[in-house]
């Protein structure tokens, strides 16, 4: 199971990696914007599928649900997930994100997912587009943007300096690749 921000990029790696044994269900990755919901709806497909399956591995961070997450797994039992808070950090990698992070409270960040999504994922979602003056209440504290890829896509890399440019935001470029989630993957 896994976050619909994860899954071109976690079927891309089980292609690679010729992991034929693994099929993916995605939730939709519009349950960010309301992280209480992430828990019950892992539940919900845990519940609908562990018949189905000896293993359910969940590609989820934390994400933002507080830990209820991780007590939704221990309760349903035979369920584990990858390590991290969100995918930002097991992208980077759990310790050189916590490292860097530390310091960086400042700083926006966008894997390919949010860079290709950002209109809709964001702008739209919250209202910037109907609202310009809400751009400065929601990225204000910004300062930097680091883009984050998976890939080496240069429409991608122009599209993460159009949104610091119009976020108003210093940009930095940062290439992760696939951190934690590929050896996950690997080991599922």
């Amino acid at each position: 199971m896994a976050c619909g921000a994860l899954g071109r990029e976690i079927v891309w790696l089980i292609e690679k990696n010729g992991l034929k044994h693994l099929d993916v269900q995605c939730l939709p990755a519009s349950l960010h914007h309301t992280p209480d919901k992430i828990p019950e709806a892992i539940r919900t497909q845990i519940r609908a599928n562990k018949d189905r399956y000896d293993k359910i591995f969940v590609l989820y961070g934390d994400c933002g649900t507080a830990g209820a997450l991780d007590r939704v797994l221990l309760e349903e039992g035979g369920c584990e997930r990858i390590a991290g808070p969100h995918c930002f950090s097991f992208y980077w990698g759990n310790e050189a994100f916590a490292a860097y992070g530390e310091d960086e409270i400042t700083t926006f960040y966008l894997t390919d997912f949010f860079c290709r999504s950002f209109e809709k994922f964001i702008w739209q979602a919250f209202g910037l587009d109907r609202n310009k003056n809400m751009v400065d209440f929601v990225f204000g504290n910004y300062e930097k943007l680091v883009y984050m890829p998976q890939s080496d896509d240069p429409s991608l890399e122009k599209k993460a300096r159009e949104i610091a440019s119009r976020l108003g935001l210093t940009y930095e470029r940062r290439f992760v690749g696939f951190g934690e989630l590929e050896t996950a993957i690997r080991s599922a």
